[in-house]
């Protein structure tokens, strides 16, 4: 079982934990990219391999170009932009590229991963907030209303929106000052080390999770995370 750092949980009793989103408490699923170029084949006469390959090549494309949004008319900047070189990618016009926008957005490509409802529940059920911090687009509650999750979510943050990121301290305070606690009184769970370390270094008790189960040492289950609150609160 991880343990936190010597030293690391201070003295002030646990009051929340805070999670990265991707690949802590969701995934992306990949049969949904199958899912939509069948759909696309389908629907606009395209070939599903190829129309499969270029979706996720173009993704790729914009892979860090969203950083800069500020807001959620930035982000219906980006989209518009978006669209419009998927269209020309996959040789729509510009009525199919909404289309397929609209039966597939940014959020339905996104899986809950196993127990992530019930993890949530059950820390809530202790008194904890539980908190989101996450290198993503300002839609971050849009994103968790599709996981199924919003409602057991005190505070969300979309790094965007903050203008720094992980592992950069700002991103962290700005979170902290949101849950309105102290470092000390909080969790932070992330499938990143330099993330994890950011927040260790910053005062905050954090664990490193990885789902594949390949990191020695590290959360393998998001249920494990239920064990570090138990330990915390025995110790």
């Amino acid at each position: 079982m991880t343990t936190f750092p010597s030293g690391s949980s201070g003295r002030l009793p646990l009051r929340a934990v805070l999670f990265d989103r991707d690949d802590t408490l969701a995934r992306t699923d990949p049969g949904v990219y199958r899912e939509a170029a069948l759909w696309a084949a389908d629907r606009f006469g395209l070939e599903a391999r190829e129309t499969g390959r270029r979706m996720a090549a173009q993704w790729a494309a914009q892979a860090e170009a969203w950083w800069h949004l500020r807001s959620d008319e930035d982000e219906a900047a980006f989209w518009d932009t978006y669209r419009a070189d998927l269209g020309r990618a996959l040789g729509l016009t510009d009525e199919q590229a909404r289309e397929l926008m609209a039966a597939y957005p940014y959020e339905r490509f996104m899986k809950p991963v196993e127990d992530a409802r019930a993890v949530l529940e059950a820390l809530r059920a202790r008194g904890l907030k539980v908190g989101v911090l996450s290198n993503t687009l300002p839609s971050i509650g849009r994103t968790l209303e599709a996981l199924g999750l919003a409602d057991l979510v005190d505070v969300a943050v979309a790094t965007c929106t903050v203008g720094v990121h992980k592992p950069e301290p700002g991103a962290f305070e700005f979170a902290l000052d949101a849950l309105g606690l102290p470092a000390a009184a909080v969790l932070f769970v992330d499938d990143r080390p330099e993330n994890v370390e950011a927040a260790r270094a910053l005062g905050l008790r954090a664990a490193l999770i990885d789902l594949g189960g390949q990191v020695p040492g590290a959360l393998h289950r998001l249920p494990d995370v239920l064990g570090l609150v138990e330990e915390s609160v025995e110790g």
